[in-house]
């Protein structure tokens, strides 16, 4: 049986992925372990091989809310996972081509061009036998969360992404995945803190924002808003990094250095919710990336507890209405610990 290949680094930015081994998901020539390896990081999918050999292989790294993805098959497949729902990918080949299609648009997507896939629109690809793509995954709610900052309010429509991006000719993009790069090669320990998982997680959801044409581009380029004040940053970052903390909204007043009407006021401004909203979304998300990623966790209870949600009722409630499902069904989605 054929192995799978090393992996070659054909850019810098691309080699990025390759020099911790401990990012490697996995490498292999059997058709189901891929399906169910790639399924693991994305989403469960159909996936058919065009010829008789496989040889695959997919580095990870997570940064909050997005994670940094490096993946090729080694032969023709054809990809269909529907709606991807939870999540928004853009794809970048540094090798090959793929055929793109999602919702009713459709591109050919190659060294130069991205596919920038909407999480609520049904996908499906072709990727060429030599096909070599980086991935920048980002989870929906958090889009829809910095989206609703900058509205003032959550929006009303789902977000939906022109399908085609120049990626190396849009400079902000391109330098922020190369600076994306070279924190995780040269100082992969500062990637992994949360402080600044944080602000890259912001980073490549700002300029996704920003750059690449959507739905609410307009109503977001009408509002203007301005940047957030220091102190509401500064809070953000402590939330992030002592998620599971007993957080008061007295503690978060003293982080940040302001009274608790400015504190309040700050983040109904500029968040649109309150600090402790923004603490308990914050916890949903850990608890649905616990969910999804930990194979030592085997129950929703353990899950919640973790994160500080002790009525457990309460805490189903807001986890269906954050990710369209109970949670009992996403762990259910993982598989078996």
């Amino acid at each position: 049986m054929p192995q799978p290949p090393a992996a070659t680094a054909t850019e810098p930015l691309a080699g990025a992925l390759l020099d911790d081994p401990t990012r490697l998901v996995f490498a292999s020539t059997d058709q189901a372990e891929t399906r169910a390896a790639v399924g693991m990081v994305f989403k469960p999918h159909k996936l058919t091989i065009g010829g008789t050999t496989l040889a695959a292989r997919m580095h990870h790294a997570p940064l909050g809310a997005v994670s940094f993805n490096r993946l090729a098959y080694g032969a023709e497949v054809q990809i269909e996972p529907g709606p991807l729902d939870d999540f928004l990918l853009v794809q970048m080949p540094v090798a090959g081509h793929a055929e793109i299609r999602c919702g009713q648009q459709e591109i050919l997507s190659d060294r130069e061009t991205a596919s920038v896939l909407t999480p609520c629109d049904p996908v499906r690809m072709r990727w060429s036998h030599d096909s070599d793509q980086l991935i920048v995954r980002v989870e929906r709610g958090a889009l829809e969360r910095v989206c609703a900052a900058y509205l003032g309010h959550r929006p009303q429509q789902p977000l939906r992404f022109e399908l085609g991006m120049a990626w190396r000719r849009v400079a902000a993009w391109y330098q922020m995945v190369h600076y994306l790069a070279d924190v995780m090669a040269l100082a992969p320990d500062a990637a992994r803190h949360p402080l600044t998982a944080c602000q890259l997680e912001q980073l490549v959801i700002g300029t996704l924002l920003t750059v690449q044409p959507h739905s609410l581009t307009e109503a977001l380029r009408a509002r203007g808003k301005p940047l957030a004040p220091r102190h509401v940053k500064l809070v953000e970052e402590y939330i992030h990094a002592h998620a599971n903390a007993p957080l008061t909204p007295a503690l978060l007043a003293e982080v940040a250095g302001v009274s608790l009407r400015g504190l309040y006021a700050g983040f109904r401004e500029h968040r649109g919710i309150s600090p402790m909203a923004y603490l308990r979304a914050v916890r949903l998300e850990r608890v649905h990336q616990d969910l999804l990623n930990d194979r030592a966790l085997d129950s929703v209870t353990a899950a919640a507890l973790r994160w500080g949600f002790s009525h457990l009722g309460r805490f189903s409630v807001e986890y269906r209405k954050s990710f369209g499902e109970p949670p009992g069904q996403t762990l259910r989605r993982r598989g078996p610990a």
